[in-house]
C-alpha cells in the first residue's frame, strides 16, 4: 500500500494543484500544513529547500518529490489524469507549461514588498499579461466538446488553471466577461464530482 504525505503551508498557492489531484482521484493522503514558524524544521527535509514536497512511502521504501508541477504530473499519471496517449499527454504538458508561465508572473506580484512597484506589476498583469495568456486558453477551450481542455475528459491542467483562477479572486469575474470558455472550465471543475465535495470542506485561507 502506498502512503502519501503532502508538506505545504496553510494556503492554496503552489500546493493546491496537488490537493485537487488527490481530491479528483479519491486517493487518501495526509495534508500536512506547516506553520510558518515551524518551516526551518521541515525545510531541511525538502530536496531543494522549498515547499510543497510530497513524501511517498511504499512498504520500506520512501521517496520525496519536490517542485509542484513535477509532483502534479507524477500524480496525474498515477491517477489517469495526464491525458490519453503520448501525443495528448505532450499537449497537456505544453498547456501546463503555459499556465506555469502565467503563475510565475502572478507570483512576482504576490512576492513584491514595495507597494508602488506592486501596483505597477498588478496593472501590467491586469491589462497585458493575463489577457495575453488567457486568449490561448480560450481558443483551445472553445474548441472542446467537454468544456475541459481535451475531449478525453478532466486532466491535471484543468485543475491547474482552475486553481490559478481561484487565486485571482474577484478579478476572475471580469475576465470571464471576455473569456467565456475559460468560465465554463472554471464552473465545470467547481461542480466536478469529488472536487465539489473537497471545495466545500477545504480550510478557508487568504491565498
Amino acid at each position: 500500500m502506498v502512503n502519501y504525505k503532502l508538506y505545504y503551508f496553510n494556503m492554496k498557492g503552489r500546493g493546491e494543484l496537488i490537493r485537487l489531484l488527490f481530491a479528483a482521484s479519491g486517493q487518501k493522503y495526509e495534508d500536512f500544513r506547516i506553520e510558518k514558524n515551524d518551516w526551518p524544521e521541515y525545510k531541511s527535509k525538502a530536496p531543494f529547500g522549498q515547499a510543497p514536497y510530497l513524501e511517498i512511502t511504499n512498504g520500506k521504501k520512501t521517496i520525496i518529490l519536490s517542485q509542484s508541477v513535477a509532483i502534479g504530473r507524477f500524480l496525474a499519471r498515477k491517477f489517469g489524469l495526464a491525458g490519453k496517449g503520448d501525443e495528448e499527454q505532450a499537449m497537456v504538458d505544453m498547456y501546463g507549461d503555459q499556465i506555469s508561465d502565467l503563475l510565475n508572473e502572478f507570483a512576482k506580484f504576490m512576492m513584491e514588498k514595495d507597494e508602488t512597484k506592486k501596483k505597477e506589476i498588478y496593472q501590467k498583469l491586469e491589462t497585458e499579461i493575463i489577457p495575453y495568456h488567457m486568449k490561448f486558453f480560450e481558443t483551445k477551450l472553445a474548441q472542446s466538446k467537454t468544456g475541459f481542455f481535451f475531449d478525453s475528459g478532466l486532466t491535471w491542467i484543468d485543475l491547474y488553471l482552475f486553481n490559478l483562477l481561484g487565486l485571482l479572486g474577484e478579478q476572475r469575474n471580469q475576465l470571464f466577461e471576455h473569456f467565456k470558455a475559460v468560465k465554463t472550465l472554471y464552473d465545470k471543475v467547481s461542480e466536478y464530482g469529488k472536487i465539489k465535495a473537497y471545495l466545500e470542506t477545504r480550510p478557508e485561507t487568504a491565498m
